[in-house]
């Protein structure tokens, strides 16, 4: 079995997980996760900790991998997940109508995008944009959809960037 397999789970105070038929069912105070189960792999919750078994003769490249959604289940449902995106350009803003986030990016209408369920978008700034919710890969792919309106381009770093990505700008073409 792989070393992060072998690592327990401690559940936080208010956290339950129940293993039900076809999957496991997380539920905590920032909402109620579900996933699948992964062929040859059992969870046991044991006082609260949960430990990943393989199955007898059960080739181990799931147990890794099933520890690892567990683990982000977990945290998602008592902590939460968040992705700060930034807007770099003149003109460039965002602004909150309703449940739909209103983005203007140099195009010659605004963009509007509609938060999924589970997900909340705030603007603590025109230029700021927070995403939160409990399921790390919905949140993710939540800013991966909103950065792909407009990318960040390489010779002005104008566009919708993650916090803290470091873009690699170009020379300009010389005359």
């Amino acid at each position: 079995m792989s070393r992060v397999a072998k690592k327990p789970i401690s559940l936080p105070k208010g956290v339950e997980l129940n293993v039900v038929d076809g999957g496991v069912a997380v539920k905590g105070p920032k909402g109620s996760l579900k996933t699948h189960a992964l062929p040859g792999v059992s969870v046991v919750v044991d006082n609260g900790v949960v430990n990943i078994q393989l199955a007898e003769g059960a080739e181990d490249k799931f147990g890794g991998t099933a520890r690892a959604v567990l683990a982000n289940m977990v945290k998602g449902v008592s902590e939460g997940f968040e992705r700060k995106l930034e807007l770099v350009g003149v003109g460039y803003r965002a602004a909150m109508q309703g449940k739909a986030l209103n983005l203007s990016l140099g195009f010659s209408h605004p963009v509007l995008f509609e938060a999924p369920e589970g997900i909340s978008i705030e603007t603590p700034s025109q230029t700021e944009i927070l995403i939160k919710g409990s399921d790390k890969q919905l949140v993710g792919e939540v800013a991966a959809k909103i950065r792909a309106y407009r990318a960040p381009e390489p010779y002005k770093g104008k566009g919708v960037r993650y916090a803290g990505e470091k873009i690699t700008l170009k020379e300009a073409k010389k005359a």
